[in-house]
């Protein structure tokens, strides 16, 4: 392959390829003798440097040997060694798979490594087979990926597919790390362990110097009553007393912003806010959102605190894990490229029967 190269450079690679023609008459025309001579004389050049780069042992193999000659026997003495290689190259493609934690960019470049391999050996693959083979080399978190990519029928070339998929490692990696909220009724689960109703727990969320934990409160039989009136028939959440006199003091020192952040690190950008004036949820990640669609430019337009419209590109529904295995499905979350922080509208969960209690620095989700 390599001597290929420096024979195209040359200007010299078609003496591999075409014998030497039959010397021309004496009275053909000019061109053609000038032909026939440039001929002989690359074919003299090209025969001592293949002679010269081989072996001795099997220089030998080729005296008084012309190129196109040498070229044929060469391909036809390593040909069973090439299929060889043909079928362990195919093998390693088709077989070579993304494992969890590993970096996609090197993994990509290896199969794209593949696929040049295996044109050199002259079984090239198509763009599009080289791109479905890629894509089902990943791992169960680029599903997402994968279901946009198809269902957009977007058409990349491998290096822009390389690229894609460093960009969505990153916000997968990123959304690992987020923080995330809890669910309204038959939607509340935990792994393997079916479905949470009946007695309607509280959840209680806890923002603490911009870094937030979940605490949810479990309460056995024996413990069901009301911390505020200490009667069994209720608890402290729907008792008329206790509520009554929240009413009287307006709730307390509640913050009257209207946004409260909740955080598990310090990476503002992958928070969410609750926020009691938007009317949607919106999020920044379109890889999370799942039953998505695309928007039409125009189809809905949003306003920020500052005014601005925005525009939403798509929607769906974002589900959001807790640490304690709870899961919150948001309905109708809308894809906002341009926003900086993810807002779960409180006023979207309300409707779905949740209501809220902001006290003493804490904020307290029911249902």
């Amino acid at each position: 392959m390599n001597l290929r190269i420096v024979l195209r450079q040359e200007r010299k690679e078609y003496v591999l390829d075409q014998p030497i023609p039959a010397e021309p008459a004496a009275n053909a025309p000019r061109a053609t003798r000038d032909a026939y001579e440039r001929h002989v004389r690359d074919e003299v050049d090209v025969t001592c440097l293949m002679l010269t780069i081989m072996e001795a042992n099997l220089q030998k193999q080729f005296p008084n040997r012309r190129a196109h000659d040498i070229s044929n026997e060469l391909e036809n003495l390593f040909q069973k060694q090439a299929r060889i290689e043909r079928f362990e190259t195919t093998k390693a493609l088709f077989h070579t798979r993304l494992t969890d934690g590993s970096p996609v960019g090197p993994h990509v470049l290896k199969m794209i490594g593949y696929r040049d391999h295996l044109e050199r050996l002259g079984s090239p693959i198509s763009q599009e087979l080289s791109t479905d083979v890629i894509l089902a080399s990943l791992t169960p978190a680029y599903d997402q990926f994968i279901l946009n990519y198809n269902m957009h029928g977007l058409e990349k070339t491998l290096t822009e597919l390389h690229g894609m998929l460093n960009s969505t490692e990153q916000n997968i990696k990123k959304n690992r790390s987020d923080v995330l909220m809890i669910k309204k009724g038959k939607g509340f689960k935990k792994p393997g362990k079916g479905k949470v109703g009946g007695n309607k727990k509280a959840k209680t969320l806890v923002k603490n110097s911009g870094k937030g934990k979940s605490i949810a409160s479990s309460t056995s039989k024996e413990e069901q009553k009301c911390f505020h009136c200490n009667k069994t028939d209720h608890w402290k959440r729907n008792c008329k007393a206790y509520l009554e006199e929240l009413k009287r003091k307006g709730h307390g020192d509640a913050s009257n912003s209207g946004i409260y952040v909740i955080e598990v690190n310090v990476t503002t950008t992958t928070s969410w806010v609750l926020d009691t004036g938007c009317g949607s949820h919106i999020c920044s990640n379109l890889q999370g959102l799942t039953r998505s669609r695309r928007m039409a430019k125009g189809e809905v337009d949003l306003r920020v605190g500052n005014g601005a419209k925005v525009a939403a590109l798509a929607i769906g529904t974002f589900t959001l894990s807790l640490p304690t295995g709870l899961v919150l499905e948001l309905d109708n979350c809308y894809h906002v490229h341009a926003i900086s922080r993810n807002i779960i509208s409180v006023s979207c969960l309300n409707k779905k029967g949740f209501h809220f209690i902001i006290k003493d620095n804490t904020c307290s989700i029911y249902f």
